[in-house]
């Protein structure tokens, strides 16, 4: 399971700070954090900046990230110019955040992914916006991933997103999900699959036991990366539990390392 640390994006008001003050102090210590806590792999984004001033604070906010923690990074923007200034200052393999099937994103962000050799979180929506139904998303899905296979992207490098509804409005939508992603790896061996957890309880209380069952219940179903916040020990514990159970750890070995690390402790 890929663990990708969620927390350094400027939504969060006081990363929104820390950016526009370049406080290194502050933006490393959530590195430390996250990395310390289990993550893989950090998710970077300066988005609430504006347009011309987020490059440049992209590419900043890289080479600070790296010079504290030599983790790969998850480069997320929706302006291609940014993702492109990350990337240019990245050390090893990125990974972009993201492509779609919509025309104008998908001819920007290729380009970028073919030029840095980086993985891509593959977002399941085109033109015509988020899939109405799994019929729809599974034609959606399935020409986005040959288009990106036919332009040479590697499927080991495809991370598909198959963007899950918030429960609360669309009772069906994590059976279609978890359909979905079991359709989309019967068709495309070795297709990687990602989520983030926020959408899948938008708008319910206690939103951390829905977006935890979540995560079980989709690696059950082919989920191997996770946008997340690795502070969550609960989560993380869970994630453990279910790798084990799911024969991704051979003899538990992986699970008792992390009991003697104490990782298990909630």
């Amino acid at each position: 399971m890929l663990i990708i640390g969620e927390r350094i994006n400027s939504t969060r008001k006081s990363i929104d700070r820390a950016v526009r003050a370049k406080d290194v102090d502050f933006i490393r210590e959530e590195v430390l954090n996250q990395v310390n806590a289990g993550a893989h792999m950090l998710d970077v984004n300066c988005g609430t900046l504006d347009a011309q001033e987020e490059p440049t604070t992209m590419e900043w906010l890289v080479q600070t990230v790296q010079e504290t923690a030599g983790v790969p990074l998850c480069i997320d923007s929706a302006n291609h110019k940014a993702l492109a200034a990350g990337l240019r200052v990245h050390r090893g393999k990125a990974m972009i955040n993201s492509i779609s099937g919509e025309t104008e994103r998908y001819k920007k962000v290729l380009p970028l992914v073919k030029e840095y050799g980086a993985s891509v979180v593959a977002l399941c929506m085109d033109d015509r916006g988020i899939p109405a139904n799994k019929n729809q998303a599974l034609e959606v899905g399935v020409k986005l991933v040959n288009n990106l296979l036919d332009a040479g992207v590697p499927v080991d490098d495809i991370y598909f997103d198959p963007l899950v509804r918030s429960v609360a409005t669309n009772p069906e939508t994590v059976i279609e999900t978890l359909r979905l992603m079991e359709e989309m790896a019967s068709r495309f061996s070795g297709l990687h699959f990602v989520s983030g957890l926020s959408n899948v309880s938008f708008g319910l209380p206690e939103r951390r036991h829905l977006n935890r069952a979540y995560v079980v219940l989709s690696m059950a179903s082919g989920l191997d990366a996770v946008i997340v916040d690795p502070l969550d020990k609960t989560l993380m514990a869970l994630v453990y539990a279910t790798e084990t159970l799911l024969n991704k750890d051979r003899f538990c070995l992986q699970y008792i390392r992390y009991y003697q690390e104490g990782r298990l402790k909630v």
